[in-house]
């Protein structure tokens, strides 16, 4: 039964990967100026306006270093800027500039597609069944 369990591992990470994969060709494809991985933090932004770094890499489930290269190319791209926070000097908050406001709505509905790829010929109990799976092995493995 342990085999079993590893191979299931396997598969969500072979999934996790390929649903990746194909997002980041979709985005080359249609010449999009940011990755998969950029997009995520401008769509985060985007809906959090004002946080700093450590709570963007706890919605992004990102390291700080990786976190910290992402942040600098879209801040160099000018889609998001770093603010001083006035609470506490030493830190940033981090804000979608006008372009990268320009950048999500442009994008957004070409971005849906890619999404909805993955989940072409499931039904609604298919997708139903998968959220109660994917959720439970994620309460599993809190700390």
């Amino acid at each position: 039964m342990q085999e079993q369990y590893a191979t299931y591992s396997f598969l969500l990470d072979r999934t996790a990967r390929r649903v990746k994969q194909f997002a980041q060709k979709r985005f080359k494809d249609f010449g999009f100026e940011v990755t998969v991985d950029q997009w995520i933090i401008l769509k985060k932004l985007g809906e959090n306006q004002g946080l700093n770094q450590k709570e963007l890499a706890e919605l992004v489930f990102k390291d700080n270093p990786t976190l910290t290269r992402i942040i600098d190319l879209l801040v160099e791209k000018g889609f998001v800027q770093r603010r001083t926070d006035l609470a506490d000097r030493r830190k940033f908050k981090l804000e979608l500039t006008q372009k990268g406001e320009e950048i999500l709505n442009l994008y957004e509905s070409q971005i849906k597609e890619i999404r909805l790829k993955a989940w072409e010929g499931l039904s609604e109990d298919d997708f139903l069944y998968f959220s109660k799976i994917i959720n439970t092995i994620y309460r599993n493995l809190e700390e």
